[in-house]
């Protein structure tokens, strides 16, 4: 759900492939304040391993700045220190968003709405696997 979240966030802000980076602090507070009001330092963890081409074999974030090595995954810069937009991959998955493809659901104040999945143009869980406690 986080990630679903954070690339959704990600698209309201308009950062797809083509925009320029935005600090990745920015899309944390959106992800937290309108969506998943849950700890900044998970958020933020699970958007540096869409980022991470160690990590997905096709990242959903294109990140620029410090995400990591391969042999330390989590020697990543402050989130104020990275920035980041979607990756052409991620709006594949964004692609059929406003054709009426999915249902919304209210976010967890009743203010906002968000899609209960995304709809994707790719079988993203084969591409990618999976991996932790939240899949999905």
């Amino acid at each position: 759900p986080v990630q679903r979240r954070i690339i959704y966030a990600m698209s309201e802000l308009g950062l797809n492939a083509s925009a320029k980076y935005k600090k990745s602090a920015r899309t944390v507070g959106d992800v937290l304040g309108k969506f998943h009001p849950h700890g900044d330092i998970a958020c933020y963890e699970a958007m540096v391993l869409m980022a991470q081409p160690f990590s997905y074999r096709y990242p959903l974030v294109d990140g620029q700045g410090n995400w990591g090595a391969p042999d330390d995954p989590k020697s990543f810069a402050a989130m104020r220190y990275t920035e980041s937009k979607l990756s052409k991959i991620a709006e594949i998955l964004l692609g059929e968003l406003g054709q009426g493809t999915v249902d919304y659901q209210p976010n967890f104040d009743g203010s906002l709405e968000e899609p209960k999945y995304l709809p994707a143009r790719l079988p993203h869980i084969l591409l990618n696997g999976t991996m932790g406690i939240a899949v999905g």
